[in-house]
């Protein structure tokens, strides 16, 4: 998109997703042109900060990451003279800049007067959305309500797949048992919530339809949920779709003996909005303290619980955490101080294990509790922050190097 450019009534247009992959691939070429120029493209490349850190975006989007191994790496660093200054003036021209993230690759943003930061973010924010969707991570990540509690537009976005898995997430967090359907041959019914009630169990049937806004839901569809909510003895049902209802389907839901509600994308938001506000910011008050104090004391060395990340670029620092929560896809994790065992009387170099003693409790506070996606390769757990990797602690001593 060209900055200035206006739709028919002279309002600004935001860019497409296309148009911002048209922008990066164009500044992608530039570089890699430079590059060879130089003869420095070896073993060098692209990835998007999805594909590559799978982390949550910060305040200014990553709009590509370089990565490389070799002579390109030194002259960023200066080791040849004037090409990093050339590197830094390329990518002024375009409006970015960048910064090293680590020995092997570099973070390229948008200018901050660009025009296009804003639909950088919005696009960075979709995708980390998007990846949320197929996550076990309701009362960790409340983006994933939050962003359809502001934008019900976006729903039409999503695949129909993804649309009935955010509409699962969203029963679950409302307390209900839920039973999510296959997505095909699944006999017109979706999702079926079951609402434990003394007076006896409710069965709610859920029929989702992603359609275009045009493609409204007619008589027959509405009607064939009702049928399969009266075979299967439900008590109630509920249509929901991202377009809209001709008035024939209207009427019928009006006068079924079970109830039947019809839902849009309205109620979508909604429903987004009031998951998002049940979900609580501070991630810490999602643990009570005597449950932290009693997993203090049971800890053991080595333990699972405990986890160890190397963090630093030119230097080796430790970074220990205790798992205080978790589910297949997500976790909640609490950092802890190290304590060092021994250094070269400097305190610049040395060994350190985990402090798990009473002063833990301490560090429960929304700056010390942070959320984590969880993964399992090979039998091995490990956890992604976004920015640091965390594996069980072994329980032997880790090396410290402060010296830049």
């Amino acid at each position: 998109m060209k900055p200035g450019e206006t739709d028919e009534s002279g309002v600004p247009r935001p860019p497409s997703d296309g148009e911002l992959d048209a922008v990066v691939a164009d500044l992608q070429r530039s570089v890699q042109e430079w590059a060879t120029r130089h003869e420095l493209w070896f073993d060098c490349g692209f990835q998007s900060y999805a594909e590559r850190v799978d982390g949550e975006p910060g305040i200014t989007p990553v709009v590509t990451i370089l990565h490389f191994d070799g002579d390109l790496g030194r002259a960023l660093d200066g080791e040849f003279d004037g090409l990093d200054l050339e590197f830094h003036e390329l990518l002024e021209r375009h409006s970015f800049w960048y910064e090293r993230n680590d020995a092997v690759s570099a973070h390229i943003y948008p200018a901050d007067e660009s025009p296009l930061l804003q639909p950088f973010l919005d696009q960075a924010n979709w995708q980390w959305v998007c990846s949320l969707v197929q996550q076990d991570v309701a009362d960790i990540h409340e983006e994933l309500y939050l962003h359809f509690a502001k934008r019900p537009a976006d729903l039409e976005r999503l695949t129909w797949r993804e649309y009935e898995i955010l509409l699962f997430r969203i029963f679950q967090n409302q307390g209900f048992t839920c039973e999510l359907g296959p997505g095909t041959n699944d006999g017109g019914v979706d999702i079926r919530i079951l609402q434990r009630d003394p007076l006896g169990d409710v069965l709610t049937l859920v029929q989702a339809k992603h359609y275009a806004p045009k493609n409204k839901i007619d008589l027959s569809a509405v009607a064939a949920l009702h049928g399969v909510a009266d075979v299967e003895a439900a008590q109630r049902s509920v249509f929901v779709t991202t377009s809209d209802y001709l008035p024939s389907a209207r009427r019928f839901a009006s006068r079924t003996k079970i109830p039947m509600t019809l839902a849009t994308s309205e109620h979508v938001r909604d429903w987004c909005r009031n998951a998002s506000n049940g979900i609580i910011r501070d991630k810490s008050k999602l643990i009570a303290p005597e449950v932290v104090s009693r997993l203090i004391q049971d800890l053991a060395i080595p333990d699972p619980r405990i986890v160890h990340a190397n963090t630093g670029y030119s230097m080796i620092m430790n970074q220990f955490a205790i798992v205080l929560k978790e589910t297949k896809h997500a976790a909640l994790l609490m950092a802890i101080p190290a304590r060092t065992i021994s250094d070269d009387g400097y305190g610049q170099r040395g060994l350190e294990v985990p402090d798990i003693g009473p002063a833990c409790l301490a560090r429960l506070s929304a700056d010390t509790v942070f959320r984590a996606k969880r993964s399992v390769r090979n039998h091995e757990v490990s956890y992604w922050t976004g920015s640091n990797l965390f594996s069980p602690w072994n329980g032997t001593p880790a090396h410290f190097d402060l010296c830049d």
